[in-house]
């Protein structure tokens, strides 16, 4: 069954609580959240009270994705603001079973994201303990950018390793998603599709979210 996670950072934010609560009534699975420091990426976002402020709201799991350089600074924090899956990039994170296992203790389902760069290869060694991998589709740090076409290997070598080790993490993938990729992304692999400004920019997101739902059956 694909999952649908709306990212929040294309929400507006004028108007936050009225839109975590339309994400509240769609069939979404997770509220994708991004925080970005400047630093990681060429890009700042929000921090931790706006993450608080949308778990005070949100009815739905909070998809907390960390582009940040040395995450394991803000870890509990991120966890207490509401945090029920927390995913760090591999490029940010020199001792990453350290970081996964922490997040793990926290409570958390731990996640790890790869750079359109990076090949999921390097992650051979954490597979086993991680329960997400999150694929980017753009190069993180804004939204709205166009989708990179070798996502679909990507997702497809990243599907075969799982199979292979017969491991039980999802595959989560964001950046550019929309309702003609959707199922080629589904049918590669992946199981959960972020999607930001295709969905808060739309006439009715409600709708959108349902579409991008159902593609993803195709």
């Amino acid at each position: 069954m694909t999952e649908i996670a709306p990212s929040i950072l294309a929400a507006d934010f004028a108007n936050l609580q009225r839109d975590v609560e339309m994400l509240n009534a769609s069939s979404a699975g997770y509220i994708h959240v991004d925080i970005m420091d400047g630093m990681f990426v060429p890009n700042i976002s929000f921090g931790l009270p706006v993450c608080e402020a949308i778990y005070k709201h949100a009815k739905k799991p909070l998809d907390v994705h960390l582009m940040i350089e040395q995450p394991d600074r803000y870890l509990a924090e991120f966890r207490h603001a509401g945090a029920s899956v927390i995913t760090v990039h591999y490029e940010a994170c020199p001792h990453l079973h350290r970081t996964v296992q922490h997040i793990k203790e926290l409570g958390a389902m731990a996640g790890v994201a790869v750079n359109p760069h990076t090949p999921v290869e390097v992650l051979s060694e954490i597979l086993g303990d991680v329960d997400l991998i999150l694929i980017m589709s753009v190069n993180p740090g804004f939204g709205g950018q166009t989708f990179i076409e070798n996502t679909y290997k990507k997702i497809a070598r990243l599907d075969q390793m799982r199979k292979e080790g017969n491991h039980k993490f999802v595959i989560e993938v964001d950046g550019g998603v929309n309702t003609s990729n959707a199922p080629l992304l589904t049918s590669s692999g992946a199981d959960v599709l972020v999607a930001g400004s295709f969905v808060f920019r739309s006439s009715n997101p409600l709708q959108t979210i349902d579409d991008l739902k159902n593609a993803g059956k195709l």
